[in-house]
Formats: structure tokens, sequence, C-alpha cells
């Protein structure tokens, strides 16, 4: 084995490409925190009585699904500054993926909230319970129940999204491998390795999706 060789690469910069996958696995977390909660609003919003509201929540889903997240990636980072807002690189980041998650996330939940049988929404009134605790207690967690799976899946491939933070100057795990390739021009040993990493989050996460809505589908 040559000192150039695959395994050489991958032992000698997988501390960097860790580092990397640190940041990589923090910004889909940063971007879920505020993704998912924006996605419960959105998901209401969207059926709200008051059209302006409704309007406009359905112009913020709409947007956040149909814009590729590369382009709010740089709107967010080059764009901003244009109406006098500067933003680090990792928030611009963060604010990019949670827009676009919370636009596909919102129609996750809205179908899981739809699917909540009436007849207990119905019991719920008949017992005497307000909107707010029918919402709190029996539709929002049982709709968050069902929608557990699409929930989980999307988060796989908003971690493998976090690869175009690296067009913003995030040194999240793409970034770092373009800049260890750039030194050494071993793209392809650097860029396998990467590509072990985002595997070896991304596989595991997906079977487990796929166990649990396995799970939950017994008992449906």
């Amino acid at each position: 084995m040559t000192g150039t060789g695959f395994f050489f690469d991958f032992l000698q910069y997988l501390p960097q490409l860790l580092e990397g996958l640190q940041i990589s696995l923090m910004l889909t977390g940063l971007s879920l925190c505020i993704g998912i909660p924006l996605a419960l609003l959105l998901a209401f919003g969207v059926t709200a009585q008051r059209k302006a509201l409704r309007w406009f929540c359905t112009a913020v889903v709409e947007v956040g699904r149909g814009a590729p997240a590369l382009v709010l990636l740089q709107l967010a980072y080059y764009g901003m500054p244009g109406i006098g807002i500067t933003l680090p690189s990792l928030a611009s980041a963060v604010l990019a993926l949670a827009w676009t998650a919370a636009g596909y996330m919102s129609e996750y939940v809205r179908g899981g909230i739809s699917s909540v049988p009436a007849g207990e929404v119905e019991a719920c009134e008949a017992v005497g319970m307000n909107r707010f605790d029918t919402l709190r207690f029996v539709i929002i967690p049982q709709g968050l129940r069902i929608a557990l799976p699409s929930l989980m899946g999307f988060s796989v491939m908003l971690f493998q999204a976090t690869s175009l933070a690296y067009s913003v100057a995030v040194p999240e795990l793409m970034s770092r491998a373009y800049s260890i390739g750039s030194s050494n021009f071993h793209y392809l040993n650097i860029l396998m390795a990467a590509g072990i990493l985002y595997a070896a989050i991304s596989v595991p996460s997906t079977w487990l999706s796929v166990l649990v809505e396995k799970r939950m589908n017994k008992h449906v």
C-alpha cells in the first residue's frame, strides 16, 4: 500500500473530516430545531380562516418547497446584505435549511393532522374540552405521531443537503473534503472518505425511519 492509497488518506485526514461531520450534524440539528416548530405553525396557517394569513403561509411553504436549497443558501448569505442584514455563514445556512425543512415538513404535519379521526375531535368536544386543549392533547400529538416516519426520512435528506453549505463558506464535511483535496490533489480518495461518513449517518438513520414506519403501521 503506497502513501497515496485510499486507506492512508482516510486515516490521515479522518480527524479533520470528523470535525466537518460534527458541524454538518450541528447544522442539521439547528435547522430542525427551527424548522419543525415553524412547520407546525405553517401547517395550521395554510388552513387558517384569515385569507391574508393563509396566503402568507402558503407563499412561505411554496417557496421553501419550490426553491432549491442552494438558491436559498445563496440568498441568505449574499442577498440579505442588500437589505441591510448581514449574517454569518453558519447562521445563513441554518436560516436557509430551516426554511426548506419548514416548507416540506409542514405538508407532512398537515397530512398527519388531517388523518386524526374526526370522532376523536368530536369526543373532546363532548367532554367539554376547549379548542386549545384539543389541539394540545389530541390533534397535535397524534398528527405528529402519524407524520413521524416522513419527518425522520426528510431529516436524513436535510443532513445530506448540508453538503451545499460549503458554497457559503461553512466548514462542514464537504467543505473540509474540498479543502483537503485542494491541498493534496487526492480528490477521489478524500471525496470517497467523505461519502463514507455521510453514509455512516444516513444509512442507519434511513433504516431507523423505515423501522419506525413499519412498527407504526402495525397499529393502523
